[in-house]
């Protein structure tokens, strides 16, 4: 028996796709909250980016960190979101994600490193 990643992403997703289609407040919902959270991930993550101050050998590689995070995270929505339906909305969600987890490394970084 041979499982496929299409196969597992497919029946992850497919409550939230029907949920989705339920009605347009659902649909409105899923992308309200993919615009907040990507306006939010934006936000911390250039706010953390400018807290560090300029580029020196410390916070460049801090920096590196972030934006490898940020592409491990994009590939890896890439595998795992489905790409018949709804991709639109992946995609959002996808970027969202990518923001949210540099944010997150970026504030752990600048408590740890100068506070």
């Amino acid at each position: 028996m041979k499982i496929n990643i299409s196969d597992i992403s497919n029946a992850m997703f497919i409550p939230l796709k029907s949920w989705a289609e339920h009605s347009p407040g659902n649909w409105n919902i899923l992308i309200g909250s993919g615009f907040l959270l990507l306006i939010i991930g934006g936000i911390l993550t250039f706010v953390f980016q400018k807290k560090m101050g300029k580029a020196d050998e410390r916070t460049k590689q801090i920096s590196l960190n972030s934006a490898l995070i940020m592409l491990c995270i994009v590939v890896l929505c890439d595998v795992i979101f489905p790409k018949e339906y709804m991709w639109q909305i992946f995609f959002l969600f996808k970027y969202s994600l990518a923001f949210l987890a540099s944010a997150i490394y970026l504030a752990v970084r600048y408590k740890k490193d100068f506070l």
